[in-house]
């Protein structure tokens, strides 16, 4: 048991402290430093701590100034600044998050859009569904009343036949047998 605490005390001692194959201590120095002492050195080196701002004018790493949502003109130039990337100014950063969010706006729009539409189009065809259904329902009704109508015509005309009430087609101009 006590060889296996001596063994995790020399890992500890030997090794530094990593997370995910990234020096955590090292990060960690990176975030207590002033942006300020990175000027006259790299973008890169800047631009690891995520408050700074980089500006190629005079290659000075400044505070991003999180008052205001831009850096004003009198600080460093967008066509000049860097923030996030070295790569990409920040007009260019500001276009690209536009225009992401313009897709995304757009594209959520469309899909509204779509939704309802095919919404509105099968409730249609529901409705026009139904009213086909219901005009089927009463054509039936009408056919079996005029079959039931003709069944009791007949059953009326046979009881008239029966009794004599009923003259027959054979020869309409008979004589009355009442008189």
């Amino acid at each position: 048991m006590g060889d296996f605490k001596e063994l995790k005390l020399l890992s500890k001692e030997s090794a530094p402290y990593t997370k995910f194959g990234v020096d955590m201590e090292k990060d960690h120095d990176v975030k207590d430093v002033a942006c300020s002492d990175f000027s006259q050195k790299s973008c890169e080196e800047c631009l690891k701590n995520v408050s700074c701002l980089w500006c190629y004018t005079n290659n000075t790493c400044i505070d991003y100034p999180v008052r205001s949502i831009l850096p004003s003109s009198s600080l460093c130039s967008l066509s000049k600044a860097r923030w996030g990337v070295c790569w990409m100014n920040f007009e260019g950063l500001l276009i690209a998050i536009a225009v992401a969010a313009g897709l995304i706006l757009v594209s959520v729009a469309v899909c509204c859009c779509y939704c309802c539409y095919c919404r509105r189009r099968r409730a249609r065809s529901r409705a026009d569904e139904e009213e086909e259904r219901l005009a089927r329902n009463k054509e039936e009704r009408r056919l079996q009343s005029l079959q039931r109508k003709h069944e009791r015509k007949m059953k009326h005309d046979e009881i008239r036949r029966k009794y004599g009430l009923l003259q027959d087609s054979d020869n309409p101009y008979s004589r009355f047998e009442n008189e």
